[in-house]
């Protein structure tokens, strides 16, 4: 047994017992060769093996600072970010999903400025939003939208996003949203499992106000706060988890623009510790 790997591990969960905020970065999954290897079935079970394999490499490393434990854990691996270069910047596209988990205009920033931080640029091209869940029973609404989208138009405005989507909306919500915002949305996205032709109302409305309709295949719900614990027990063997709450994950792509291949992809994940 590597006993000075074993005490680093031991040293990486005392972070981990310590911190009261974790936020985590995949780095490219395109270059992680850990993760090519797998072929997850769903966004879910990406996220997961993401999660839990980012998490056990960094614990290998991590050791306290100086200053003792940080209530903030930076779980990341440094040869696996893929940052944007300035020469480089107008060749691609960056395109970001942004699944709110909990309520909170202020996660919209951090996760904004957590992924132009990560990724070396000043603006992402667009953001998708999928609000956090209603309440059971309960439909999504304009009023639930609102405050969600004006943090976004806020950050249209200070030039960190260029263009904002919208995800799940019927034709009905899409035009109250659109006739509500100062900030339109450029796009909506459907996922297909709920409906295998795009409906005609809602075509017809994208059209007429240049709305591009998009598909995806990502579940009402990314992840449960009880997979999210799993995934950090799977990734930090013999931690409790049972007080971590998953505040919101953004997955971006970077897309080069002349010849439409992804040049890397990733999650941003936010989490914190429930107070006791």
């Amino acid at each position: 047994m590597d006993l000075q790997n074993t005490k680093t591990n031991d040293e990486g969960k005392e972070l981990l017992n310590h911190g009261k905020t974790l936020r985590l970065h995949t780095g490219n999954l395109v270059n992680r060769s850990r993760l090519k290897k797998k072929c997850p079935g769903s966004p879910s079970e990406e996220l997961r093996d993401c999660i839990q394999a980012t998490l056990s490499d960094w614990l290998s490393t991590a050791k306290p600072t100086n200053t003792g434990f940080p209530d903030t854990l930076d779980c990341s691996i440094p040869e696996a970010t893929d940052a944007i270069t300035p020469e480089e910047r107008d060749e691609v596209k960056i395109s970001a999903k942004l699944f709110l988990c909990e309520s909170g205009q202020s996660a919209i920033r951090d996760a904004v400025e957590m992924a132009c931080q990560t990724l070396a640029v000043s603006q992402l091209d667009s953001v998708i939003i999928a609000p956090p869940g209603t309440v059971e029973g309960d439909s999504q609404s304009l009023a639930h939208l609102q405050p969600v989208w004006e943090e976004l138009e806020t950050l249209v405005r200070k030039q960190k996003i260029a263009a904002i989507g919208t995800s799940d909306l019927d034709k009905e919500l899409l035009e109250q949203l659109y006739n509500w915002a100062q900030v339109k949305p450029s796009s909506n996205q459907v996922n297909l499992a709920s409906c295998c032709v795009m409906p005609p109302d809602l075509t017809a409305f994208a059209k007429e106000f240049d709305i591009q309709l998009l598909t995806h295949s990502d579940p009402k719900e990314l992840m449960s706060t009880a997979t999210f614990q799993e995934a950090m027990q799977e990734g930090a063997l013999g931690l409790s988890a049972t007080d971590w709450r998953l505040e919101w994950v953004l997955r971006y792509s970077v897309i080069v623009k002349s010849r439409g291949i992804i040049k890397s992809k990733g999650y941003l994940v936010s989490a914190r510790r429930a107070s006791p």
